[in-house]
Parts: C-alpha cells; structure tokens; sequence
C-alpha cells in the first residue's frame, strides 16, 4: 500500500507539474501574442505617421486620396432622411464651404464655430475650413446661455454656424457674442426666427464654385485642425486642441487594432462634437473610405432597425448605451442584424457578456482614450472587462504607466527620489503617458488656455525631469497587462454619456437660486452607468420654489448635467480657502436613513422634484424607479 501511494503521489505530482508548465505556457503565449499584435499596430500606425510627416499631409489630403480610391462610394448616410452621400458628393459640399469662406474673407488660422446637431453636413462644413486652414471650434449643441457664450468667446471665432434646430439657442445669447461675429443658418431657413443679420447658408453654398480651392494654406500635419470641448474639473467647458496628426492617430489606432475593413458598414449615433463620433467613427469614413451612417440623436428602440437596413457590421456605443439597450423589450430584429464588432468605451463588466450574447455580437472593441491624450488604449483581444492592454514585457515601446495616488485627494505619491511609484498587477493607480513633443504618437497639444494645459501636466513621473500627462482616471491593470478602468478623479463625473464639471454646475445653480451656496457631486446608483448628479442646496430659511427651480434650471442646463437628487441644509462646510468639502456629502449619498436633511428625486416622468423618503429609496436601489 505505502508502494502504491508513493507511485501515486508520483504520478500525480508529475501529472501537476505538467498542467501548470502547460497554464504557464499558454499564459505567457498570450502576454506575448498580446504584446506582439499590439506592438505591431503602434508600428504600422507610426511608419504612417512618419509618412504624413514627410509628405506634408493633412487630413484633407488623406480625404483627397480617399475620395481618388473610392469616389462613388457611399461615404455618408443620414438615417434622419435616409440621404445618401458619395465620397465625391462630399468632397464637393467640402469644397464649395471652403469657396465660400475663401470670398467671405475667412484666411489660415481663422476660427469658425460650428454649432448643430447631426447630419451629413456637419462634416462636410468642418472638412470643407480645414481645406483652407481655418479651424472649426465644435460646440456641444446642449449648451445655452453662459456656457455657450463661453465656448464661442475663448476660441476667438470669426462667425457662427448654427443649424436652424438651434434658433432660439442662438437668439439667446446673439447681443452677447459681438457684432463682429458672422452668422450662418442651416437648414429650415425662417428669417423671423434667426438674429439679425443671420445669412442662410444654403443659397451661399450652391452659389459656391465645388472644384479645389484655389488658394491652398501650407498646413502641416502637426497643424490644428480642429477643437473639442470638454468638461474639466474647475470652470466652464476647456477647448481641447485637435491637430492633423491626431485625428489621424487616433481613428487609425482604431482601425488597424481592431482589424477594420473599407468594406464595413459604420453605424455612428454619438454626438459629432465629441472625438468618439467624429473622429472615431466619421474618422473612418475620411482617412479609409468606410461607409458611416449618421443619427441625429441615438434612438434605443430603433437601434437594431437601423443597423438591419443599412447593413451595419460595426455598431459605436458608451456604456449607457448598452444598458439602455438591454433595457429593451426582446424582439427578433436584435438578432437579425451582419454587426460583427462593437465599438466603444465605458462597457460594465457585470453585463458585458450578457450584451454580446443577447444581441449575437462576437467582438467587443472597447477603448480607453480622451481627445487630449496621450495614453489611448485597446482591448484587441477580446478581454472581458478590460478597456486596453499594454505589454509587460515591451513597456518602451508605448511609455504609459499607471501611477500611486491618495486615495482620499488623489495627489500623485512620490517616492524619496521625487519620481512617481508606479503600481504593482492589482492595485489602483492614475494613468499617466510620457509626453514627448517631436513624436506625434507622444505628444500633448492641450487646450486653448494654458493654464488649463498645465494642469494636466506633471513633471519628474517616469524619470527624474521628466514631463507626463495625467489622465485624471484611475485604472487597475491585471499581470498579463489588460487595464480595466476603475474610477474618474477630481470634479468631474460622468452621466448619461457626458463628463459633467461640478464647477460649472455649482455657478449655474447658483445663479439660479440667488447666489446660495451650491455643493455639486456625483453618487453611485446600483445599476446605473456612471455617477447620478447631486447637489446640496445651503437654504436655511426653506424659501426655494421647486417648481420654478425646474423651468430655470431646463434652460440653463443640458439633462445630463441637472442634478438627479438635491439635499436643503442650513449651510455647507468649506475649508480656510473657501473650498466646499464634499466627501462627507458623497459619502452621505441620496440615503434618507443616513440624512436628517431634506432630500428630493427628480423624477424625469412627472418632470419635477418629488420628495425622497424612504420607499423611494428603496424602490431607485432595486431599479423599480428608472432615472
């Protein structure tokens, strides 16, 4: 017996051995593969870039090329009226925007504000001024009154494209812009309901010459093409820097990384002033002469509709999307569809295989990346739950890092030398990317204004005297190297797709509700993307009318930034240096069992604030009271 439990043990102890050197292979087989295949797209995307360097290319030079190779392919369709563009149909529209700027007066280096919601035309307005240098200052078209004035003044724009949707928008705030200001008016043309001296802009245009432009900028690729805005941690919205060689880099990383084809069929129902649907997805169309089909708005109940008519195979998503489908009744259509990939970020890991299998999708193609950075990632090989990847045992060959922070103020931790601590597999840090300015892949164009610019850069991260860019969110990666995002630091939370500045909130309401103080935040709610708005209200004397609050608060602000729950207290702590503290508030939530003060629910149905009590507490937690 002693001789057969010794040969068994040894049987066994072999037959152990070899099942972890066999785990151990495949495993290190896959950091290699992961590494390699990543390794390779950054090549072939920066062999290109040099290309473009060298050949003085721009991106409407690559459109040129793209419209030479493909020019009676259908470039863009609007599911709106179902219109369809060729690749030379826009080239033309291009050209007869930039014609028309060119007699207008419009030079290199000129700013135009472009400021409508989706359709085929809005990239052929911002393609057609980067033809002749000017660049297009692309503003969220759910902003109004301050916050839009704003967005137009610090870009130094020279005139104003609206589309006709946004008429009253536009009237609102047209004394605060300047008479200098030109404005353009697209679309159901109503000389009575535009400001004064509002020209319409589609006459202009078919009276526009549609060949090349004579006068041609010497553009370099390292030149701005356009500006984004985003929402920052203090103050109204910051105009992100979008240079030729940017946009190039980041629609190219996604389509070499993600194996994407010329003969896939995008479906783009992001908004296309953000650089997820207009350079992510339409980035598509210009630079490798996909077919994008455009929605106005995105639509959950005809989502699946679209894709089955336009013979989508590529589907564009955030988080929320994806929730707000599952959120659907079952119907055959989401199953009858030729989408391969999904493409996107902010995907929950808790229904990330349930999406891929309820809706037949075999690829997630989850990214990580913001308009400035510097640090973009790719899940290439459909991990579960990760938002990229970046090699272990090749880290030089893309210099990102994820980095030690307070927890609490979420301030980067140093070691004794003054350099950044990097984390170990397993533990939370920021993201932060080397900036080097001479390598186009590396390099931080910033904002408008530098003081924000300088803000998102840290010195001394990798080495001793070195420059980085902070991303400002935190990220776990795993031992093989996937990342997987974690949360948002500073101000700024994210809801319904949006970043949301705490800052610029707290001013707004402020405002509103007479100059009282106003403590902005963003809580969890189970089963919801992001973080719900809060906000807590210093009314000691309980004067504030709810109602007209409401009214108020629905012109001032866009739905995704109106504060979801809101606390009355008699006043809010702030430090020596008049700082609101909120962590005590965020760790306080919405729970009527932990607040002793007045708390109320903006219940989106009856389209007021309705007390908070504690059965409908109960009731938002389980998920019985949609937000």
């Amino acid at each position: 017996n002693d001789k057969v439990s010794s040969c068994s043990c040894s049987v066994a102890t072999q037959y152990s051995q070899n099942i972890i050197v066999t785990v151990c292979s495949l495993h290190f087989n896959n950091i290699f593969s992961c590494s390699f295949s990543a390794a390779g797209v950054l090549l072939q995307v920066k062999m290109n870039v040099r290309r473009h360097l060298k050949n003085k290319n721009t991106v409407p030079k690559i459109f040129a090329e793209t419209v030479a190779r493909y020019g009676d392919k259908t470039a863009l369709i609007f599911e709106g009226t179902g219109e369809k563009w060729t690749f030379r149909q826009l080239d033309e529209y291009s050209n007869r925007v930039a014609n028309l700027l060119l007699e207008r007066g419009f030079k290199d280096g000129d700013v135009v504000a472009l400021f409508m919601e989706n359709r085929s035309q809005y990239v052929g307005l911002w393609l057609g001024m980067a033809k002749i240098g000017v660049e297009a200052a692309l503003i969220n078209f759910n902003l109004r009154l301050e916050a839009l004035v704003h967005c137009v003044t610090i870009s130094n724009a020279k005139a104003v494209v609206f589309g006709s949707e946004l008429n009253e928008a536009v009237s609102e705030v047209h004394s605060l812009m300047g008479r200098e200001v030109q404005m353009f008016c697209s679309g159901d043309w109503d000389p009575k309901r535009v400001p004064r001296g509002t020209e319409c802009l589609e006459p202009l245009l078919d009276n526009a010459p549609s060949h090349l432009p004579i006068f041609s900028p010497c553009c370099l690729f390292s030149d701005r093409l356009f500006y984004i805005y985003t929402s920052g941690t203090t103050g109204m919205p910051k105009a992100a820097i979008v240079v030729h060689s940017r946009y190039y880099r980041m629609a190219a990383l996604v389509y070499y990384g993600f194996r994407m084809t010329p003969d896939d069929v995008l479906y783009d129902c992001l908004p296309l002033y953000h650089s997820a649907g207009n350079i992510v997805g339409v980035g598509q169309c210009i630079l490798h002469g996909m077919t994008v089909v455009i929605r106005k708005k995105f639509s959950a109940s005809r989502f699946w509709d679209d894709c089955a008519k336009y013979n989508c195979t590529i589907v564009q998503y955030i988080g929320e999307i994806c929730r707000y489908l599952l959120n659907q009744p079952v119907r055959d259509i989401e199953q009858q569809h030729r989408v391969r990939m999904a493409l996107g970020n902010g995907l929950r890991q808790s229904i990330w295989v349930e999406f891929m299998e309820r809706f037949n999708i075999p690829q997630i193609a989850e990214f990580y990346g913001a308009t400035e950075c510097n640090c973009s990632l790719g899940n290439f090989d459909n991990k579960i739950g990760a938002c990229g990847f970046n090699s272990q045992i090749l880290p030089f060959i893309y210099p990102i890092r994820l980095v030690r922070v307070d927890e609490e103020t979420m301030e980067l931790i140093r070691g004794p030398d003054g350099v950044c601590i990097p984390c170990k597999p397993g533990e939370p840090g920021q993201l932060v990317g080397r900036i080097i300015q001479n390598d186009p892949l590396r390099r931080f164009d910033g904002y408008v204004n530098q003081s924000a610019t300088s803000k998102k850069i840290a010195n001394s991260v990798f080495k001793k005297g070195d420059s980085a860019y902070l991303s400002g969110d935190v990220l776990i990666m795993d031992e093989c190297g996937h990342m997987y995002f974690k949360d948002r630091t500073g101000d700024t939370f994210r809801w319904k797709g949006e970043n949301v500045s705490t800052t610029e909130v707290e001013g707004t309401l402020s405002r509103l509700l007479d100059m009282k103080d106003v403590v902005v935040y963003g809580v969890e709610v189970p089963g919801a993307e992001g973080k719900a708005g809060m906000a807590a209200i210093a009314d000691p004397t309980q004067s504030t009318d709810l109602a007209k609050f409401v009214k108020d608060m629905e012109k001032a602000l866009p739905p995704y930034a109106r504060p979801v729950f809101l606390r009355f207290l008699p006043e809010v702590n702030k430090t020596g240096t008049f700082k609101f503290q909120k962590m005590d508030l965020r760790r306080d939530s919405f729970d009527p069992s932990a607040v002793s003060d007045r708390l109320y629910f903006l219940d989106s149905r009856r389209g007021s604030y309705v007390q908070l009590d504690e059965e409908l507490y109960r009731s938002i937690l389980s998920g019985k009271h949609k937000l």
